[in-house]
């Protein structure tokens, strides 16, 4: 019987459907398409941020510096990169909705050493009874730990958990901790699939 479901935010909730922001910038730099979205994310200094051992401050700081920007030129980067990114309002409905038959979690790799503010500035605390971040854990998806830590704090084991992501290696993770899982790709997919599987496991 499922009793909880566990959602990413970043590619699922929280989606850039606009990338012409950045790509003006990289375009600008001479970078490579998605080379921006990588310095910020997954470079040496985005990976520590995302483990909590370097702020989001000193991420942008470091790019700023890495592309020889001035500060006014970072400010400008900074609110382009972001401007494409859009909350999906249905999907966030869809989790309230699922409340309170079911407990509900948010579990992101992200910088937000306190996962409860971040869903607070997003509006979409209401949605969840439990926040993980990797930054407060101090582990990445997909190391099983940081889905242990969701599950505990749900009080559910592995198989009586859903766990939605976009990146397939994360949904896996989960499928061989024992819960059942969704490939994110749209917010329609995502909503079917989801729904099969609380239907099937319903007593």
């Amino acid at each position: 019987m499922i009793k909880g479901v566990v959602f990413d935010v970043g590619g699922v909730l929280l989606r850039t459907h606009d990338q012409s922001g950045r790509r003006k910038w990289e375009t600008r730099l001479g970078l490579k398409p998605g080379e921006l979205a990588y310095l910020v994310f997954d470079s040496e200094l985005g990976r520590q941020a995302q483990l909590g051992q370097a702020t989001l401050e000193e991420v942008w700081a470091w790019v700023g510096t890495y592309l020889g920007l001035s500060r006014e030129q970072l400010a400008s980067l900074k609110r382009d990169f972001w401007s494409g990114d859009w909350l999906d309002q249905e999907l966030c409905d869809y989790i309230r909705g699922l409340r309170p038959r079911y407990r509900t979690g948010m579990l992101s790799n992200n910088w937000a050493s306190d996962g409860r503010a971040m869903a607070q500035e997003l509006e979409i605390a209401d949605c969840f009874d439990v926040f993980v971040t990797s930054a407060e854990i101090g582990v990445m998806k997909p190391d099983p730990r940081i889905y242990q830590v969701a599950l505990d704090r749900l009080r559910i084991s592995p198989p009586e958990g859903i766990f939605v992501d976009d990146f397939g290696e994360n949904v896996e993770a989960a499928r061989r901790l024992g819960m059942r899982a969704v490939h994110f790709s749209d917010s329609t997919q995502a909503r079917d699939q989801l729904n099969e599987l609380l239907t099937s496991a319903s007593p």
